[in-house]
């Protein structure tokens, strides 16, 4: 057993069961904590403008790296794109998208550890996976300086077949990125690190975007913390009737009839 097949064998799939079976059990078992916990009303300037930047960047990394890694190799043959264009591609945007969700991670961060007040509201969990998000994004911006290095598209090809390959349940997949640098590796075990530890903190408010507002605007799904229902309301009919009034001459009311 070594630290390439843990990593990149054994690892994939450990971070996979965990963050279905664990997200499944958090929402049935404490469904009240499936939340961001906003601190919204401490220091709101700096947390609009961080959590803007940080999440328009990492959305942006997250579906980059989905479609980057898990879009075969024959569509990239069948549409005419190099593995070079790809691969430049892929340092372009994600460089430019990887700075901005740091910056705002750097902001969050900040705001988190410097602030008395909000660091009393928040959890070791809450600073513990915003650094370790802020950690990774400062590692995979390391990497576009190795991916320069062979603009060929090669590299890129490995992670992709080796990320496809655990997908198919091929179970020496981690040959292909055994040899791979160091940083690359690291980048890859923080990620899966990240997945891991997902149902466990905030990041499980991503599973629940209210999307369904786009199409019903209006209107928030709110749940009460009641066990019992509460008793019927008695008819008020009667007893507003009996206090309404009318108005008659002299501007005296008396009780409607």
């Amino acid at each position: 057993m070594s630290i390439d097949f843990f990593i990149f064998g054994i690892m994939p799939y450990v971070a996979l069961t965990v963050l279905v079976v664990g997200s499944i059990a958090r929402y049935e078992r404490d469904p009240f904590t499936w939340k961001s916990s906003s601190s919204q009303l401490l220091r709101r300037k700096q947390l609009m403008l961080g959590s803007v930047l940080f999440h328009v960047g990492i959305i942006v990394v997250f579906f980059g790296h989905l479609v980057g890694l898990f879009t075969p190799i024959w569509v990239l043959d069948a549409i005419g794109v190099s593995y070079g264009f790809k691969q430049l591609m892929a340092i372009v945007v994600g460089g430019i998208a990887g700075v901005v969700a740091l910056i705002g991670a750097s902001m969050l961060l900040h705001r988190r550890l410097t602030d008395p007040r909000i660091r009393q509201t928040s959890s070791f969990a809450d600073i513990g996976i915003l650094a370790l998000i802020w950690l990774q994004l400062l590692v995979g911006l390391g990497t576009i300086f190795l991916s320069m290095s062979h603009l060929d598209g090669g590299e890129m090809v490995r992670f992709m077949t080796w990320a496809q390959s655990v997908m198919g349940l091929q179970l020496n997949a981690w040959l292909e990125v055994a040899n791979v640098h160091a940083l690359f590796k690291f980048h890859i075990f923080l990620g899966l690190l990240i997945v891991i530890l997902f149902p466990f903190t905030r990041l499980v408010h991503m599973l629940s975007a209210p999307v369904r507002f786009l199409w019903r605007p209006g209107y928030q799904v709110v749940r009460s913390r009641r066990q019992t229902t509460l008793p019927a309301r008695p008819d008020t009919a009667p007893t507003a009737k009996a206090h309404a009034t009318r108005p008659v001459a002299g501007g005296i009311a008396k009780p409607a009839e």
